[in-house]
């Protein structure tokens, strides 16, 4: 865990002295973009679990430290679907 700071401390470094891990700032768009069939995944998650933004980027901050636990220098599928697989789902009252 340590080294995923690490690798997420020396990423924000020259974008925002303010920034120094995914779940701080507004950066997140700029360093998790997922590949391409990890968004075709998680725009359809969106749909079927009816993700708000704020759960789309929980799940995006929970995808890329996976990514960076891996040494992952991008987020993929496996990053998207595990995070997705972190969120509980609450049956409809």
């Amino acid at each position: 865990m340590a080294g995923a700071r690490d690798i997420q401390r020396a990423r924000y470094a020259p974008l925002d002295a303010e920034v120094r891990t995914n779940a701080e700032g507004e950066l997140l768009d700029r360093v998790a973009m997922p590949d391409h069939s990890g968004k075709a995944l998680l725009t359809e998650a969106v749909d079927r679990m009816k993700l708000s933004a704020r759960g789309y980027h929980r799940v995006m901050r929970v995808a890329r430290t996976l990514a960076d636990l891996e040494g992952s220098a991008g987020v993929g599928r496996i990053h998207i679907a595990e995070a997705l697989s972190y969120r509980r789902i609450h049956p409809a009252v």
